[in-house]
């Protein structure tokens, strides 16, 4: 299985020292208790690991995923949890099935990392109640939570937690800048609990925990309630396949020949997401800082992850009473100082750096992070880019009058008789897309040029064109006509053409022959209008025949 069995071991032990106090601090944060946390990390961390489609990515319960699954289980409890999992594993697996893995590449970095900086403000802001070592007040919304937290706090104030919490969050944050390698999560928590035992620390712990993984349970909810659930499982999906993919992608980046298999990878997490509720686990995905750690140690293969799932195995059959012992307050530093490390000060600041749209894009998805759900933050997110994308685009399009001898060689007419042209044609180069953002910004500057008797649409620079553009084009060269203006236009692409014909918008230009293939041929054409109209002389020798114009065999 791997190129460097011996690498894969050290690496899988090193990730699951990392792992087992993140497992058991999202499994009680997510309100499933410590015990989901560590089945979701061996039994989804396994099933990921053989059947996803990256090598190097390891599995479990996060934090991103945390946020979401903290309203379910406060309306639905944790039957409801359960069932929600089993959906989002059904959706993912779709998911691969349908090939939708490619369109991860189309997420921007702005939303990714204010999604990123969002998920991270929630973690933190989940420990407060922990940390102050209070009960977790009622409610769904972390930012209201921490203030009830806060309040309650000031009544009863609680010190031994808030030294805890702040002593494992100092370590944490110190050591990783001392020593990357070691595992200062672990022992940070481990000291923490053997220090609240000396010291006959008044703080709330882990409690009992069950010895070995459940028998499979079918613990769901009925069919009946599934479509009240469906949308909470679409949002889970959507999570674990934006986190999934992110992390695989990371992962890449990190290594030089590895590359992931989007479906094959959304797949494996559809199966681990169907599995682990049927032992109690709550939904999973890719984690960005375990797969991290994986990779830096030396993992090589799949090996890896699956011995990380094995140890954690081991220790929820043989170490159960001693993690019973763990002080929330030492769990609730370890995910402070976890939520601390995602946030990239580097890239935010080169972000910010870069143009105000971007900055807009990442303040208004972590924004929408804190008071609505994270896929909905990632879809505000989405749409804000896709509009600052066509204002962009709008912008780089433009109308430019151009002049006509460019077109010409100077022997095709006298140059007084190209004088007399530029008196009565105009000539203009659309240049860019025409949509619907820049559509009538390109009618407005169409509709006011000079009042001259032809006007020539030069189209061979459109490099796009919508239903709406089609139309403002359509009512342009109606306008124009109106005026008793004759509109001729060259040079248009046959996709586009093919566009505008379906709309019915050239056929009109088609019946009298006013489309041509190119501009000097759209010229000659306007040169023998004006003379039929005695506002040019006779024309001489060299001018020649009257061009064919485009669909004229029709």
């Amino acid at each position: 299985m791997g190129r460097s069995p011996h690498k894969d071991l050290i690496a899988g032990v090193t990730v699951a020292i990392v792992a087992l106090p993140l497992a058991l601090g999202f499994g009680i944060s997510s309100g499933a208790g410590a015990q989901a946390g560590l089945v979701t990390a061996v039994v989804a961390g396994a099933l990921a690991a053989v059947f996803g489609g990256s090598n190097l990515q390891v599995s479990g319960p996060t934090g991103a995923m945390t946020v979401v699954l903290v309203p379910i289980v406060h309306r639905y409890g944790t039957s409801g949890l359960l069932t929600v999992g089993l959906l989002a594993g059904v959706v993912l697996v779709g998911l691969a099935l349908l090939r939708a893995g490619r369109f991860m590449a189309y997420v921007p970095v702005p939303v990714v990392e204010g999604f990123t900086l969002g998920i991270a403000a929630v973690i933190a802001l989940q420990q407060v109640p922990g940390a102050l070592g209070i009960r977790t007040p009622a409610g769904s919304n972390p930012v209201v939570v921490a203030f009830k937290a806060m309040g309650d706090f000031a009544g009863h104030p609680h010190w031994a937690a808030i030294a805890v919490t702040c002593a494992v969050v100092v370590v944490m944050l110190a050591g990783a800048r001392w020593r990357p390698a070691v595992p200062f999560s672990l022992l940070a928590v481990v000291a923490a609990t053997v220090v609240a035992k000396l010291a006959h620390l008044d703080v709330a712990t882990i409690g009992h925990l069950p010895a070995g993984l459940p028998a499979p349970s079918l613990g769901f909810l009925t069919a009946s309630a599934v479509p009240a659930l469906l949308p909470s499982a679409l949002a889970v999906a959507a999570l674990a396949a934006l986190e999934s993919l992110m992390s695989a992608t990371a992962a890449d980046a990190m290594t030089v020949s590895e590359r992931h298999d989007s479906n094959r990878e959304l797949f494996g997490q559809g199966l681990a997401n169907l599995v682990a509720p049927l032992f109690g686990g709550v939904a999973a995905t890719g984690a960005i800082a375990r797969t991290a750690v994986n990779v830096r140690t030396g993992a090589a293969s799949r090996l890896s992850a699956l011995v990380h799932a094995a140890v954690l195995a081991v220790i929820v059959f043989a170490a159960a009473p001693l993690v019973a012992g763990i002080p929330l307050a030492a769990l609730a530093g370890v995910l402070i100082a976890t939520a601390i490390r995602m946030v990239e000060v580097g890239s935010l600041r080169a972000l910010a750096r870069s143009g105000r749209g971007e900055a807009l894009i990442l303040m208004l998805t972590a924004a929408s992070t804190l008071a609505f759900t994270l896929v909905t933050a990632v879809i505000a997110g989405l749409a804000l880019s896709a509009v600052l994308a066509l204002r962009a685009i709008a912008r780089a399009s433009r109308i430019e009058q151009v002049p006509l001898h460019a077109d010409l060689p100077p022997s095709d007419h006298h140059e007084e008789e190209q004088a007399l042209l530029a008196e009565h044609i105009v000539a203009y180069r659309l240049d860019g897309a025409l949509l619907f953002a820049a559509a009538h910004r390109f009618l407005l500057e169409l509709t006011e040029s000079a009042d001259v008797r032809v006007v020539i649409l030069r189209m061979s620079r459109v490099s796009a064109i919508d239903a709406s553009g089609a139309k403002v084009l359509g009512d342009a060269i109606e306008k124009l006509t109106r005026r008793g203006t004759l509109v001729l236009v060259s040079g248009v692409q046959a996709d586009h053409q093919n566009r505008l014909d379906a709309l019915g918008v050239l056929d009109k230009l088609h019946a009298d022959g006013r489309l041509f293939a190119s501009t000097p041929e759209a010229i000659t054409f306007a040169h023998a209008h004006l003379y039929d109209a005695g506002l040019l002389p006779v024309p001489h020798a060299g001018v020649g025949a009257i061009p064919k114009p485009v669909g004229a065999d029709r």
